[in-house]
């Protein structure tokens, strides 16, 4: 493809599409061994990966479609570091090398991308950034437990926070543009901070640190679903209605996963895997299709325009998830959460192929003028370069 006159390797769309290419290889990897989890027929590499599956999917495919993003936001070079270390992490562990090789590369491309946000927050010295940096410090801390051979039971909380507290700061400076005050910021600055005790906890005292992880994931979801801009933008029509549907539907997941943590602590059987999948599946899959139209196009340079069609597995990953944890989970039977977590995997190829799709038949436009930020989307302390 064509690539706009005057602009530097670095804005390219054949210098950064490699990037995303890797966290998909992390993304196919880790639904096959999610399949080999299920007990179903599943590729070569899926059993193998079974043990490695969260690490993979979080730290791996998502930690490297948001460093990313935020090397994007940096516009600096040294930065696409970051997700060319996670990257390579991810070849890395789905190669038949020692698992302490992917977890190393991992290791350093989210220290990396720690040093990326430190530049971020330099930049502007936000609460919204703050929340994100605190983030970042966690998947760090989960990189370097999971190199240390802790079970990634143990490494979950800090996997959570990761997600969480970087979502969380994402949406706290789109909700700073519109009528937030003050205090606000400062209520998820201490949410934020309450994560991280949670994830410290939890090695000391693994059921406590879940019931304190589990509190935190309710208030973080009760900020969200009340401070943000989604509350508004549902009443409209389009992509800004498909936004705040995946956004208020993810919270919802967000409040499930606190509640099953907060009543029992569990850190195995079935609520485990239900609160587990609430946050991986429910609310950051979730968060995933919803900003996808927006921050694919500030990454890639093409356009990925919203069509209806993206509804549907949209829908599909919230319906076979009820069917997952709600009568399979909940009620212990195997045929419901098999079936539920095909659907779940259907959901997510969809929402890929109909987003490819989407961006391969868009006509061309003109890229936004540096320094111009999306209308919404994950993106804080800059924009797309």
């Amino acid at each position: 493809m064509s690539e706009p006159a005057g602009r530097g390797p670095l804005t390219r769309t054949s210098f950064r599409l490699p990037f995303l290419l890797l966290g998909g290889i992390g993304l196919l990897a880790g639904l096959d061994a999610a399949l080999a989890l299920l007990g179903l027929p599943h590729v070569a590499v899926g059993a193998r990966l079974a043990d490695v599956h969260g690490p993979l999917m979080v730290l791996g495919f998502v930690g490297t479609v948001i460093t990313l993003e935020r090397s994007v936001a940096l516009g600096r070079g040294w930065g696409y570091l970051a997700p060319a270390l996670t990257g390579l992490g991810v070849l890395a562990t789905v190669s038949p090398l020692p698992t302490a090789a992917g977890a190393g590369l991992l290791l350093a491309g989210h220290v990396t991308g720690l040093l990326v946000y430190r530049s971020l927050f330099a930049r502007q010295p936000a609460p919204a950034v703050a929340v994100q940096v605190l983030g970042a410090l966690s998947a760090v801390a989960a990189a370097l437990l999971w190199l240390g051979g802790v079970p990634v039971p143990g490494v979950m909380p800090w996997l959570v926070g990761y997600l969480v507290l970087t979502i969380l700061g994402e949406r706290l400076e789109l909700a700073r543009l519109g009528t937030l005050r003050p205090r606000d910021g400062v209520v998820a600055q201490a949410v934020a901070v309450l994560v991280v005790a949670a994830g410290v906890v939890s090695l000391l005292a693994p059921e406590a640190g879940f019931v304190l992880l589990g509190l935190a994931l309710v208030a973080a979801a009760l900020w969200l679903a009340v401070k943000d801009v989604a509350r508004r933008t549902v009443h409209a029509t389009g992509l800004p209605r498909f936004i705040a549907g995946c956004l208020l539907a993810g919270y919802g997941w967000l409040a499930v996963a606190g509640t099953v943590w907060t009543l029992g602590g569990q850190v195995e059987g079935r609520a485990y895997d239900a609160a587990a999948h609430a946050v991986f599946l429910g609310f950051v899959i979730s968060m995933i299709m919803a900003h996808a139209p927006v921050v694919m196009p500030a990454v890639l340079r093409r356009p990925l325009p919203y069509r209806r069609a993206l509804v549907v597995p949209a829908v599909l990953l919230h319906v076979t998830l009820v069917l997952r944890l709600g009568v399979g989970d909940a009620r212990d039977l195997e045929w419901a959460v098999q079936a539920g977590g095909v659907g779940n995997i259907v959901a997510v190829l969809l929402f890929v192929v109909l987003a490819a799709w989407s961006v391969l038949t868009a006509p061309r436009q003109a890229p936004a003028p540096r320094g111009e930020a999306p209308a919404a989307g994950l993106t804080t302390s800059g924009a797309p370069s």
